[in-house]
């Protein structure tokens, strides 16, 4: 192939600094934590609406985005250029 889109793309991925697309456990930990938080959304709103499950996964959703800022300020997160 010659010059093309696919070629560019694929040259500009691999000359990327970081490779870790989030792969840190602060991210993790923030996925999970959501994840539980919207599983019990759903089945909040699968029984009745169940109004007050509802918003107790809500809650659950704010703290898991909360404890996975909180644990890339303490390190746990993916390093950006400043932090070398």
């Amino acid at each position: 192939m010659d010059n093309t889109v696919a070629d560019q793309g694929a040259s500009s991925i691999e000359e990327a600094p970081h490779d870790l697309h989030g792969n840190s456990p602060a991210a993790w930990t923030a996925v999970a934590i959501v994840l539980v938080a919207f599983t019990v959304g759903a089945i909040a709103m699968v029984l009745g609406p169940n109004w007050v499950l509802f918003w107790i996964s809500v809650g659950i959703a704010v703290l898991g985005a909360l404890a996975g800022k909180v644990l890339q300020l303490l390190g746990f997160g993916v390093p950006t250029d400043g932090d070398h």
